[in-house]
């Protein structure tokens, strides 16, 4: 009887408080937008799960920026990811090594002038940025931590919070996977609001086409041209270039299928797991999660928005033959091939199928990634 007692005692029931409750019901949610809704389930199951596993007391399954363990003691699991996968900025900088090795930028590449609708998308980034710091009263480095959101880019959000603001760095995670997720929720009523039914009716000019020694060369000279300019960006657009150029080369196919395939996929569940461990219910449960999230939102908001008038004002200067669809500015957003994704429903939805600029909207899509990350080298060059 005895040993039962010690055995309940022990039990992480007496330690139970609401705040690991909310939590549990927080990470429930996520899970049922992934599994039900299929909102970004790669991502949204590591993190509802990991959340979950953080509030169950007496477990050791959380992780923070401020842990520190007592001599002689081991680091919990998920802490020990954390600080080696984390704190060290080497899992985001995979995750983009990844991602080039699945991004195709030859849409890009036959219209460079998209590339100024992927850095028109960026707008909400450094508006929320200044919301945050100005009017909240966030820190400068909390708020381009919480700024970069509006890129809806998670690797690149979850790299500059951990090294800025890693304290925040749950919330920032959370808000910018769910408004990856809610792309189709959130931009089309934006589009519909800053669009006139002629402009959605713009036909995009056909593509040149595009030789593989210019998609050979671009990651190099992009790779050169931003790590000079802005040095802080290289890890980011360094292994986004480089798994780019594994899949263009032709002769690196099983290195390019590894780090599309096997790699990005590891990475992801150990990022995504440690990402919710992060989410403590003590530190997550409070106001200030709340203003991230709205901040987050209307970060999204403006960098769609950016980039739609930015496509308008370049069509004041454009012949008429070569007109841009402003919808397509909408995708600079980095949630790729997402966003370019809902711009090719909406239009075609809005024109009974009769335009359709999905390859048009792939453009500004992948520019996005890149201007995201430029942005977060930025911030660090200014604030780190």
């Amino acid at each position: 009887m005895g040993g039962l007692q010690e055995l309940a005692i022990r039990s992480g029931f007496p330690a139970m408080v609401w705040q690991n409750v909310v939590m549990f019901l927080v990470a429930g949610v996520l899970l049922y937008l992934a599994v039900k809704k299929n909102y970004e389930p790669l991502l949204l199951v590591p993190i509802g799960f990991g959340a979950m596993m953080a509030n169950l007391p007496g477990a050791d399954l959380g992780a923070s920026s401020g842990f520190h363990a007592e001599p002689g003691a081991g680091i919990p699991l998920l802490q020990l990811i954390y600080n080696m996968g984390i704190k060290t900025q080497l899992l985001p900088p995979v995750i983009f090594l990844g991602v080039g090795a699945l991004t195709d930028f030859r849409p890009l590449l036959a219209r460079p002038i998209t590339f100024l609708l992927g850095a028109g998308a960026q707008a909400g980034i450094f508006i929320a940025a200044l919301g945050a710091f100005y009017v909240f009263g966030f820190t400068a480095e909390e708020a381009a931590s919480i700024g970069i959101i509006g890129g809806a880019d998670g690797p690149t959000s979850i790299y500059l919070t951990a090294i800025l603001a890693p304290h925040l760095l749950g919330a920032v995670a959370v808000a910018a996977y769910s408004y990856m997720a809610l792309v189709p929720v959130i931009q089309p009523p934006i589009l519909r609001l800053m669009t006139t039914k002629r402009e959605r009716a713009i036909q995009m000019p056909q593509a040149r086409p595009v030789s593989k020694t210019a998609v050979i060369i671009f990651p190099v000279t992009i790779t050169v041209l931003t790590a000079l300019a802005i040095p802080s960006s290289a890890p980011l657009i360094g292994m986004l270039m480089f798994g780019n150029l594994l899949r263009e080369t032709g002769v690196t196919d099983r290195l390019s299928k590894a780090a599309g395939n096997e790699l990005i996929n590891i990475v992801t569940i150990f990022l995504g797991v440690v990402v919710g461990a992060t989410m403590g219910g003590e530190n997550f449960l409070s106001p200030q999660t709340l203003f991230i999230l709205v901040l987050g939102a209307a970060a999204f908001s403006c960098s769609t928005i950016g980039g739609v008038l930015l496509a308008k004002a370049l069509n004041l200067v454009l012949p008429k033959s070569h007109q841009i669809n402003p919808c397509i500015g909408a995708a600079g957003v980095s949630a790729v091939p997402m966003s370019a994704r809902v711009v090719q429903k909406f239009v075609s939805d809005e024109t009974e199928g009769a335009v359709n600029p999905l390859m048009s909207a792939m453009g500004p899509n992948v520019a996005g990634v890149v201007g995201s990350a430029v942005a977060a080298g930025v911030f660090l060059a200014l604030l780190h």
